[in-house]
């Protein structure tokens, strides 16, 4: 883990704090106080996403952390957990120049001194796209998460649309739980060029960087299609202009309900009154989410 300077955050009114005991006892004085606690949970690899979420969390609370742990339950493949960005110092000075309050920066022992087994029971919202495709991730994801709800007990949480079956299965693990909190839910942050910010952004090449904005490109043309094609009808017009483009390769497309998460055959079965079009494109070996909403 690299070695930042501790000194020089904690006087710019930033803390970094390495242990579960640092972290609940700053936040148990600010409780005490009556103030109200943002918990904004990340992989680090900060980008400006990310800060718009901190952006949102201290307009709306009183107190701010940032967690910053590459979670490695989360991961079925480990390649990716290698290669996941770790830019701690940036990080940290990021976090510093938006006023964050706390950063809990644990390691791995810290987090898990020893094995977590736990398998929560996440239902639907955890079986399809995402959860067919890396399975466990999703409880893994619930793992730490819940965790860091347990750790800080925050008022509120900020997790990016981008990640959007990741939110309603946190909502589910929330509800079984039963935290009480609300989870805020956050616009994607993109590029100029239409490309979701994600830490995974840095490992593309100079040329699939200007490919992979093809993918929000697609999904934007895909919204004039709708209610007048069906349904297979714009899932095979999205795959196939994606695979046409040299470099990038669909790995699934799905509309899906914006509640539920499970797959629609008829615009009609989006009971919600909105669908939600989520796709993962691989651009070289990097793995891209992104997803776009149609409203009904």
């Amino acid at each position: 883990m690299p070695i930042v300077n501790e000194q020089f955050y904690h006087s710019a009114q930033m803390k970094v704090l390495r242990t579960v005991r640092e972290l609940r006892e700053a936040i148990n004085s600010h409780r005490s106080a009556g103030e109200t606690i943002g918990l904004v949970p990340t992989m680090g690899a900060l980008h400006a996403g990310h800060i718009s979420l901190v952006d949102r969390a201290r307009n709306e609370n009183d107190v701010v952390v940032v967690s910053v742990f590459v979670n490695p339950t989360q991961f079925n493949n480990p390649d990716d957990l290698r290669t996941y960005p770790r830019t701690e110092e940036a990080d940290c000075r990021a976090l510093t120049d938006a006023g964050v309050d706390y950063a809990f920066i644990p390691a791995v022992e810290e987090i898990y001194p020893e094995p977590d087994n736990r398998q929560f029971d996440l239902g639907p919202v955890a079986e399809v796209m995402e959860g067919a495709m890396r399975p466990g991730h999703f409880n893994g994801v619930a793992q730490i998460v819940s965790k860091l709800f347990d750790f800080v007990r925050p008022d509120r949480a900020y997790f990016g649309e981008k990640d959007y079956q990741q939110i309603a299965v946190i909502r589910r693990m929330v509800e079984l739980e039963g935290f009480d909190l609300e989870i805020v839910a956050c616009p994607i942050m993109r590029h100029p060029d239409g490309l979701a910010m994600s830490s995974r952004n840095v490992r593309l090449t100079p040329q699939q960087r200007q490919t992979a904005p093809t993918i929000h490109r697609v999904l934007s043309e895909s919204l004039a299609m709708v209610p007048a094609r069906s349904v297979d009808e714009v899932k095979s017009f999205v795959v196939d202009a994606i695979d046409a483009t040299d470099g990038l390769r669909t790995e699934y497309y799905e509309i899906v309900d914006s509640l539920t998460m499970q797959p629609i055959a008829t615009w009609s079965d989006a009971t919600s009154g909105a669908a939600v079009g989520c796709v993962t494109v691989y651009c070289g070996d990097v793995r891209l989410i992104d997803n776009i909403t149609y409203r009904l």
